[in-house]
């Protein structure tokens, strides 16, 4: 057992320190990219890194656009991943076969492939460009998400639906009172699943859009290393704090989650 320990922890501090280390280079005044760096004397830690970036950037109004472009993105996601995941599991239909199929095809084709297209699609036919629905349009349904919410629902008891389906209920009614409260789990999924790809995505935002108010964290601070950080007084922190920021939010909603990831108990809703 004692092993295991040791075992466990070392791989924890293998995981951990990269994440360590960009935070610690972050602070430094003077760059050191050495291994005696990630111990860093006193007279060494500064937080001017970070002002340099908020002055180059606005980083509370490119928070918020990311916040805006990601949380549409997320609601967008959960709710055709629901409707869509729910129809595939428990609906009959002509053809459902052959939708699910499509369905895990378009996983195979990479994003990349179809910017252009959307690009015409969503600048010159819809005239979305230098908007938030502009960015979020394309992202707004998630094929792997509406897998994760159909394998979640096929797992449900039968009978839940049947019995509710004696009992006059509409379909729209069994999903959000039944079927919805029994996978919380494959919700956070989502949400987590989703979150990192908008959040991380800077190609199609700074397509949409070239105003810098509107254009969300990733698209500002990829701006800002590429231009102004080589011209920084430390140019290795400024890349070292510009990740940090970019990774906070994430690794802050892993961590209010992750105590939320437990297994719920399909088939408490049947008797016997």
């Amino acid at each position: 057992m004692r092993l295991r320990f040791i075992a466990l922890l070392v791989g924890a501090f293998v995981f951990l320190f990269p994440f360590y280390y960009m935070l610690v280079g972050s602070l430094q005044a003077e760059p050191d990219p050495s291994v005696t760096g990630a111990f860093p004397s006193p007279d060494n830690v500064t937080g001017q890194n970070y002002v340099e970036i908020n002055k180059a950037i606005a980083l509370g109004r490119s928070l918020i656009n990311s916040g805006i472009f990601t949380g549409g993105v997320i609601l967008g996601t959960l709710v055709f991943g629901v409707l869509a995941g729910y129809a595939l599991a428990r609906l009959h239909f002509r053809g459902r076969g052959l939708v699910f199929n499509l369905m895990l095809l378009v996983q195979v084709v990479p994003f990349q492939l179809l910017t252009i297209p959307l690009y015409v699609l969503i600048v010159r036919s819809y005239g979305l460009a230098d908007s938030y629905l502009g960015m979020i349009l394309p992202f707004a349904i998630n094929s792997t998400v509406v897998f994760i919410f159909r394998q979640y629902f096929l797992q449900l008891p039968a009978e839940l639906f049947d019995a509710a389906r004696i009992d006059g209920a509409g379909e729209l009614s069994i999903l959000w009172r039944i079927a919805v409260p029994l996978v919380k789990p494959a919700l956070l999924t989502g949400v987590l699943v989703t979150f990192i790809g908008p959040w991380n995505e800077f190609l199609w935002p700074f397509l949409i859009t070239k105003q810098q108010d509107l254009q969300p964290l990733a698209v500002s601070l990829s701006n800002y290393l590429t231009t102004v950080a080589a011209r920084a007084a430390n140019p290795f922190g400024a890349v070292l704090a510009g990740a940090c920021v970019l990774a906070a939010p994430a690794v802050t909603l892993f961590l209010i989650f992750q105590r939320r990831f437990i297994a719920t108990n399909l088939e408490s809703g049947v008797k016997g």
